[in-house]
This record gives C-alpha cells, structure tokens and sequence, in this order.
C-alpha cells in the first residue's frame, strides 16, 4: 500500500496542480499576453507593440467580473491620457513646463472621467505619446495595441472561464476558527488554573491580533465573491456568498465577544489579584465550556464552506449536537457562578459578564439563527435587485406567466 501511494503521489500533486487557482491564472496571463503581442505585431505599426500584451497582462484579472470592470476603464484611461498628448503635442510640444502640466492635467481629467485605480496610466499613456516625434501615428498606434489587450484579455476570461477562490476562501475561514479555537483552549485553561493579570492581559492582546487575521479572511473572501460573479462555471453563486459572507460575519462577531471575555477576565484577575480567578470546580467548568464552544466555532466553519448537501447536512448535525452539549454544561457554570456571586458580591458583575458573553457565542452559533439569517440576506439582495434592475423583475414575471398558465390549463400546481 505505502509503495502505491508513492508511485501515485506526482500524478496527484500533478493534478492538484492543474487545479490550483494560482497555476491557472498564471498560465492564462502568460497565454493571453502573448496572443494580444501576436495580433498586435500584424495589426500595430509599432515594430514592438508591447503595449498589447501589457493590456492584456493586466486585464487579465482573478475574476471575470473584475476583468469586465477594468478592461472598460484601462482602456478609458489611456485613451483619455492619448488624447491629451494629442492636444499638448499639437499647442506647446514637449517641455519641462509642458510636461509638468501635462502630468497634473492627466491626473485632474483621470479622476473627473472615473478610473478609478487607473488614474496613473492616464499620465503615463500621455508620457509615452507626447516623448515621441510622430505623435498621430503613435497614438493611435497606443490606442490599437491597447484595445488589442483588452479585448484579448476579455476574450480569455469569456472563452477560458477564470478558477473560482471558493475553496481557497473556505480554507481561509477553518483556518481563522481553529485559531480562534485555539486562542479559547487556552483562556480556559489558564482561567481553570487562576492565573496572574499578566497572562490575562496577553491572552487579551492575542485576541485584539485576531482582528488582523479577519482582515485577511474578508481580502480572500472578497476575491472568492468577485469569481462568483458572471462565472458560467458556477451555479448559484448568489447563495454561495451569502453563505460564506454570512458565515464570516458570525466568526467576526464570536472573535469580538472573545476579546470582550479576555478583557472581563483580565479584569476579573486584577480584582481578586494573585488568587485563583475561579473556585477549582467553577474553573474545570469554565474551561470544559470553552473547549466545547472551541469545537463548536471549528464545526460551524466547516458547515458554511461545505459545498456537498451530504456533507453539510452531517456537519450541521456535529455542530447542532456540539451546542447542545455546550448548552447543558453552561447552565452547570451558571448556577456554579451565581454561587460564587452569592459568596463574594464585589465581583457580581464580572462574574455575569462571563456568563452573557459565553451566551453571546453560543446564540451566534445557533442553526436556526443561522438559517433566519441567510433567509433575510437572501430577502436583501432580492429585494434590491428589483429595485436596482425593475425591468429584469417585470420580464421575469412575464415569463413566468406561460407557465402558470399550462399549469392551470393541465390542472397541476407547482408542487404537483
């Protein structure tokens, strides 16, 4: 068996490979940029058109959505920048005052014809032009080579449909739950043990870094969404964000009510100072209960980038399960802290801090809280489409009326 799994290895990294996102978009770039040079050196002047394949190079985005949205306003911009070489060439030619004001106009008219990103390639574009002798034939030379790119570049992301980053952001959302996993197991523990205000504090400051790590998760995710969109190798891409975007939302607001617990905690510990933060059996409690929402934040990743009903509809019954369990022992640690509160009252409200935070997590969690969400997200982006595209709503209510018409006329209803 183990000289099997050897022999099979590069086959399987192989495949991997060709699967992966990133070998997939550099290996399109690359094809794309030299197809647009090709097409550019019989149709261009210039004798290196390279202007073409840089279109191509960079419209050529990570989504075809993307890709749509920055071909348009790339090749805007440097036809923007052409045409003010054209005017400058024509009235002062090129000096340094001429230059300097060719750069802030360019920049000035970049913004006021909304390139966004793009604003510096009107002036670079206007550079270019302006730096040569035969100012009409090289810019629309430019023009030509960059419309060669971005059509190129279109043409790639509408023929060779772009990798979708759905599983790259799901990977990104497990790996923040088993941090946020981790960082919980050891509050816990620490907090069964009663350690000092110090300790406290640095679990406190590791869950202030977790801010950063969603930070990236929402880049990633970001990502992941813009290849949802307009992606003919995607079904149901809606419902896709929305449960990804959904499910980062709930780990973001679990990571915010855990600083808020570090700092109840570290607070708690400042109180009682170098005794335990807990009575021995109120800690082991405390701690049991982290480590099984800890289990619980994990499962609750892997159910919203589960892709597969089987799988989902397993991981939903772990995580309903989890909850449960993480339930029954946080009403142990309820009654164990109401004691506690009765033995010492100075520290009531921290003590009822813990409590509702915990609460906070495990509510956040719930499956039929998740499910009222994705329900009303999903209202949401209805509700605004037909606002934003009223004639797409009227045309499918027109289409959809054939239909319940040949039902009505057979005497079937849509559930029959």
């Amino acid at each position: 068996m183990q000289a099997v799994r050897e022999m099979t290895a590069p086959a399987v990294r192989f495949v991997k490979r060709r699967r992966d996102p990133v070998a997939v978009q550099t290996l399109r770039s690359a094809a794309a940029a030299t197809v647009a040079y090709v097409i550019a050196l019989r149709l261009s002047p210039e004798a290196a058109p390279l202007t073409a394949p840089l279109t191509a190079l960079l419209v050529v985005q990570v989504t075809l959505y993307s890709t749509l949205t920055t071909g348009l306003r790339r090749v805007n911009s440097v036809v923007t920048g052409v045409v003010l070489a054209i005017l400058f060439s024509l009235l002062v030619g090129l000096t340094w005052w001429s230059l300097g004001l060719l750069i802030l106009s360019s920049l000035i008219v970049g913004h006021l014809v909304r390139v966004d990103e793009f604003v510096p390639e009107v002036a670079i574009s206007a550079m270019l032009v302006l730096g040569v002798t035969t100012h009409g034939d090289t810019a629309w030379a430019r023009i030509v080579e960059t419309l060669i790119g971005a059509v190129v570049g279109m043409g790639f992301n509408l023929l060779l449909a772009p990798p979708v980053w759905v599983e790259e952001a799901g990977e990104s959302i497990e790996e923040l739950a088993r941090r946020v996993r981790q960082l919980m197991l050891r509050i816990g523990e620490e907090a069964a043990e009663g350690p000092p205000a110090e300790r406290a504090a640095a679990r406190l400051h590791e869950a202030r870094r977790l801010d950063h790590d969603i930070s990236e998760v929402d880049a990633d995710l970001r990502q992941a969404e813009d290849s949802l969109r307009l992606n003919p190798r995607v079904r149901e891409g809606l419902l896709h964000r929305i449960v990804l975007r959904t499910g980062l939302d709930t780990l973001e607001i679990c990571t915010v009510v855990l600083r808020v617990l570090a700092r109840t905690l570290t607070d708690l510990s400042k109180e009682r100072g170098p005794g335990r933060l807990f009575a021995p059996e109120t800690g082991a409690v405390f701690a049991q209960l982290l480590s099984e929402i800890a289990d619980a934040v994990v499962s609750f990743a892997v159910l919203v980038t589960t892709s597969v009903s089987a799988s989902a509809e397993s991981a939903e019954e772990r995580l309903a399960s989890q909850l449960r369990q993480a339930a029954a022992t946080r009403d142990r640690l309820a009654q164990l802290l109401f004691e506690e509160a009765r033995r010492d009252a100075r520290q009531w409200q921290l003590l009822g801090a813990v409590l509702t935070e915990v609460n906070r997590i495990l509510d956040e969690m719930d499956t039929e809280h998740r499910t009222r969400r994705l329900f009303e997200e999903l209202d949401r982006h209805s509700r605004e489409q037909r606002e934003r595209l009223p004639w797409l709503t009227r045309l499918r209510d027109r289409l959809s009326v054939p239909e319940r018409l040949r039902r009505k006329r057979h005497g079937t209803s849509p559930r029959s």
